[in-house]
């Protein structure tokens, strides 16, 4: 195994067995502790069941952000070179690479910049890999944007999970406390919540650089802070989540972002792993896959 500081993304270690049982002991570690059964949790409260059964997943309708009714808004593909959803649209007749609209006031001149290189790399026809493609943690709001298969909630009455089956990430919100004192940066960040109603809050800092805020590869600082409100609607059959990302370091102003998940009542969670023969086969100079030998953060 490599050390980390060769890797672009920070290391992380990856295989078969290392992650399941991480996984699985992880999530039993977390009902134990709270012990409560996470599918009668919220049956049982008043809060929005997001987990009725284990068959209940949520699936996200698009990579990528839904920009709001009016204000500032995420960043978007380029006019010119139209950005259309393989998850949205599987019969896209023209597929292609991102390129980003630099013309988003939200980008601070440094960012415009960053993107302004991934746009270049776009445009000559090289692969431009997103960092789930190579099995990197995506941060928030990036997790978000996390298709193909279902996002799993486990709810107990301290915390909640948040399961993306594909490469197991896992989130965890700690339910009613405050941040820490002293956040140290990760991959995920530290993320508390609260119900408020028919609405699951979330609040998250102490996000590690190394993350984008999209898949467009939109960069951001340490400064970054993100607002989730997650709600049903649609009776039940779509999950809205509505964010709000703050990071003066890298926006020029606060910016507002919807992103929209229908029910799937098909299967439960199970195993599916990413870093296994996920290697560039065909030389495209992808980014390496996550390797490390000690503790990312």
């Amino acid at each position: 195994m490599s050390g980390l500081a060769s890797l672009p993304f920070g290391g992380v270690l990856m295989g078969r067995v290392l992650m399941r049982d991480v996984f699985l002991a992880g999530v039993l570690a977390s009902l134990i502790c709270a012990g409560a059964n996470p599918t009668a949790f919220a049956a049982e409260a008043a809060v929005p069941n997001l987990s009725p059964d284990n068959l209940t997943g949520w699936l996200a309708q698009d990579d990528e952000f839904i920009p709001p009714p009016n204000g500032p808004g995420p960043i978007v593909s380029d006019p010119a070179h139209p950005y259309i959803s393989f998850y949205k649209f599987p019969r896209n007749p023209r597929p292609s690479f991102r390129v980003a609209d630099l013309s988003n006031p939200i980008l601070q001149p440094w960012a415009r910049e960053h993107l302004r290189k991934v746009n270049e790399r776009s445009l000559s026809g090289q692969v431009v890999a997103i960092p789930k493609e190579r099995c990197w943690p995506v941060g928030v709001p990036a997790f978000l944007l996390l298709p193909a298969t279902p996002v799993y909630f486990l709810q107990t009455p301290k915390e909640v999970l948040m399961i993306w089956m594909q490469n197991h990430l896992v989130r965890r919100v700690y339910l009613d406390v405050p941040h820490s004192a002293n956040v140290k940066p990760s991959w995920f960040g530290e993320s508390v919540g609260r119900y408020d109603g028919d609405t699951l809050v979330v609040d998250t800092i102490g996000l590690s650089a190394k993350t984008y805020v999209d898949n467009y590869q939109t960069p951001h600082t340490e400064q970054l802070h993100v607002t989730e409100r997650f709600r049903m609607i649609d009776e039940g059959k779509t999950l809205e989540v509505n964010v709000r990302v703050e990071d003066p370091g890298a926006f020029t102003t606060p910016w507002n972002a919807i992103q929209r998940y229908r029910r799937m009542d098909r299967s439960p969670l199970s195993e599916v792993v990413c870093a296994e023969n996920n290697d560039d086969h065909f030389h495209h100079g992808l980014e390496p896959m996550p390797q490390a030998d000690k503790p990312d953060f």
